[in-house]
């Protein structure tokens, strides 16, 4: 990774242009709230999910009584899948933007995006209800091995993001083009760094952190099952979204990467260019 990766350069331009851009309290006030509390939430939920899971889900703060406790559990489950895909559609980006109120809502919308499914995910695991059993504890040589295989995983979801565009995935676009008084530019189509190998590694590396933690419950099973499924169905609706939007760039970029495994195509053995160029 270097400055001159265009991803870098699309991160230092904003942040330049942010500072360049001409003064407007409550433009700068608005954009810095939304900037501050868009990445506290952000940081909690990672730090919430990380430890939940490296725990098998059987450390939360949840406390519904069983077997109420299943349904309050599933429903934490499917809350975030099903919002989190509806506020992608058309009509999700309009209430989106419409959450902010004032001029400043579309500018501000990846920034609410990120935010509400921050919220959703400090949600699911924060007030998970544990069911107290417990499989499987890893210890000794297992346990130092799963701890370092479970924060690769991390470490490839990090990449992936980065990859895909950070400021997108992080909700930063939103708030530091409105600090810059400019309109959001989102990133080109990605294809670089691990976007090369497969079409979904955000989706891919998500999965993975469900199956490589150290204790093993009925509750992490049940987060396993269900979220390897959503990463594997939910690309779908994510590529028609491409589809749309790129055209025959994705088009060509579908055909000569693959879905989910990794797989050196022709002409990237041959010049090792990227797919769509």
């Amino acid at each position: 990774m270097t400055f001159d990766d265009p991803r870098v350069a699309r991160l230092i331009a904003l942040i330049k242009a942010a500072i360049s851009a001409p003064p407007g309290k409550g433009r700068i006030a608005l954009a810095l709230t939304m900037g501050l509390v868009c990445h506290a939430v952000f940081a909690v939920a990672v730090m919430s999910m990380m430890a939940a899971m490296f725990f098998g889900m059987s450390e939360s703060f949840g406390a519904v009584p069983w077997p109420w406790a299943a349904l309050a559990n599933a429903a934490l489950i499917v809350q975030f899948p099903l919002l989190h895909s509806a506020l992608l559609s058309k009509r999700g980006t309009r209430i989106v933007a419409g959450l902010i109120p004032g001029p400043h809502g579309g500018t501000l919308s990846t920034t609410t995006y990120a935010m509400i499914a921050s919220f959703q995910l400090a949600a699911l695991f924060l007030l998970w209800t544990p069911s107290g059993v417990i499989w499987y504890r890893a210890e000794g040589a297992a346990f130092v091995v799963i701890c370092i295989a479970y924060a690769a995983t991390w470490l490839l979801l990090i990449k992936a993001s980065f990859d895909a565009g950070g400021e997108v995935q992080s909700g930063a676009l939103g708030w530091m083009s409105l600090l810059a008084k400019i309109k959001p530019v989102f990133p080109a189509m990605p294809t670089r760094g691990l976007f090369r190998h497969i079409r979904q590694p955000i989706y891919v590396a998500f999965a993975l952190t469900l199956w490589a933690v150290p204790v093993w419950t009925p509750d992490q099973l049940a987060l396993a099952i269900c979220y390897t499924a959503y990463c594997l169905l939910a690309p779908r609706l994510k590529e028609k979204r491409f589809e749309q939007r790129y055209g025959p760039a994705f088009d060509r970029y579908r055909n000569a990467v693959p879905y989910i495994v990794p797989q050196l195509t022709r002409k990237e053995r041959k010049n090792g260019g990227s797919p769509a160029e």
